[in-house]
């Protein structure tokens, strides 16, 4: 499978003021992002509130199905939309309002535990990836739309590191004023204001996206059922054997979300911290993100995206293995446990380009169905086995599901040398047509 030939986005005379909006866009959901860290901060919260690791284990599941289901479902809308900016401010500016909802409650319930906060945090959980799913597409879509294919690693890079940069100043300055430095008061932080701000920096955003500036789409209208867009993902994944490897591998790598929720809760709990021990863990995550997307972008640009995605799923095994061996040296471990969300960082930059290996495979008119087919695959892991998998944690041992999720993400990286290179392929292509 390859590409078609679509119109060089630096055609378009607004090119270079697309590419700058993409990237202030991409910087203020950073800076909202970091005050919302699924491996850290959304956990717990849901820690204060509530506390088994099964009820932790809802957190990748809704992740992960706000971010492939609906968005599958969606596919077809984005595709038939003229202007995808316009699916793009409408579900930041639903992202936003998720979090400035939590904080209401949050102020209304001051925070204590009760039978319903739990119930209502896991509600705008989900209905927030249901936006943030919708979202991605939409910004992915405009990508492969805007960005032409060797920009879309400076996009990354750019977008990602000025982002962080911003990020970690803010989340170091308002985080100390915000989290309870008690361990025996969890409850006394103001995650009030740790929602509202992060609503708020995802409302700038709707407002800076307004600014893109797009030609309407003329593709012709497909209107499928639900039945019929999952057949034809499902479709999508067995007529290629490329992309059918790709969806395994995306899989694969899905399985590393499971964890997400189980690293702080594992560090505070062997190491005995309080919640002002994430804020290092909170910066480290960021500004490990940012360090990665230097080279990745770089490279990727140069050498493609499929080298990038290899070396991203070897580090990726990394993680997991430093965390249980830390964790057993709690005199020692807890100064060098921060290393472990630094690599976290890579898991977001890894994604990306999965995205954009798959923006490299198809064309143009197939990206909203094949993105959504790939968000599936990278889904179904965390959706199926997240609450097993916080299950066996509490019951059997964190080192057990850290070692089981090693080996799922190292056979992942396996599976990227029986890959294709889509962009040898299209210059081969291109000298024999």
């Amino acid at each position: 499978m390859t590409a078609t030939q679509s119109p060089n986005p630096e055609d378009d005379p607004a090119h270079q003021q697309n590419f700058l909006v993409l990237i202030v866009y991409q910087c203020w959901l950073r800076i909202g992002w970091i005050f919302k860290t699924e491996s850290i901060i959304m956990p717990a919260v849901l820690d204060v509130i509530a506390g088994p690791a099964w009820l932790r284990g809802f957190l990748p599941v809704l992740n992960r199905f706000g971010q492939s289901v609906p968005i599958l479902l969606a596919s077809d809308r984005v595709r038939n939309a003229r202007l995808k900016r316009r699916v793009l401010i409408g579900s930041t500016v639903v992202m936003g309002c998720s979090f400035l909802f939590l904080s209401a409650v949050w102020v209304y319930t001051e925070g204590q535990r009760s039978w319903f906060l739990p119930t209502i945090f896991l509600v705008v959980y989900g209905v927030f990836f249901t936006a943030t799913g919708i979202n991605r597409l939409a910004l992915n879509t405009l990508t492969g739309k805007l960005v032409r294919t060797t920009r879309r690693g400076q996009l990354a890079l750019y977008g990602t590191v000025f982002g962080a940069g911003i990020a970690v100043i803010c989340a170091y300055w308002l985080l100390h004023l915000w989290l309870s430095e008690s361990r025996a008061t969890p409850y006394l932080s103001r995650f009030d204001l740790v929602f509202a701000f992060t609503g708020t920096t995802f409302l700038m955003a709707a407002v800076f996206a307004m600014a893109l500036r797009e030609r309407p789409d003329e593709f012709q209208p497909k209107r499928r059922s639900g039945r019929q867009l999952v057949a034809a993902s499902f479709k999508s994944i067995l007529a290629d054997r490329n992309f059918l490897l790709l969806a395994i591998t995306a899989g694969l790598f899905g399985m590393s979300l499971t964890l997400f929720p189980h690293y702080q809760r594992l560090g505070r709990d062997r190491f005995e911290l309080s919640m002002t021990a994430l804020i290092p863990w909170v910066l480290a995550q960021n500004i490990g993100a940012a360090a990665f997307s230097v080279p990745s972008g770089w490279i990727a640009d140069r050498l493609g995206t499929r080298i990038v995605m290899r070396w991203m799923l070897f580090a990726m095994a990394i993680p997991p293995v430093l965390a249980i061996v830390l964790a057993q040296f709690p005199d020692l471990g807890w100064g060098w446990f921060t290393a472990v969300f630094c690599l976290l960082g890579l898991t977001p930059v890894t994604m990306r380009f999965f995205n954009y290996y798959t923006l490299e495979i198809v064309g143009r008119d197939q990206h909203p169905q094949f993105l959504s087919t790939m968000s599936l695959a990278m889904a179904l892991p965390p959706m199926l086995l997240g609450i097993p998998i916080g299950w066996l944690a509490g019951k059997i041992s964190f080192e057990f599901v850290f070692v089981l999720v090693t080996g799922c993400i190292l056979l992942a990286w396996i599976l990227t040398f029986f890959l294709i290179e889509p962009r040898h392929q299209n210059r081969t292509t291109s000298k024999t047509g």
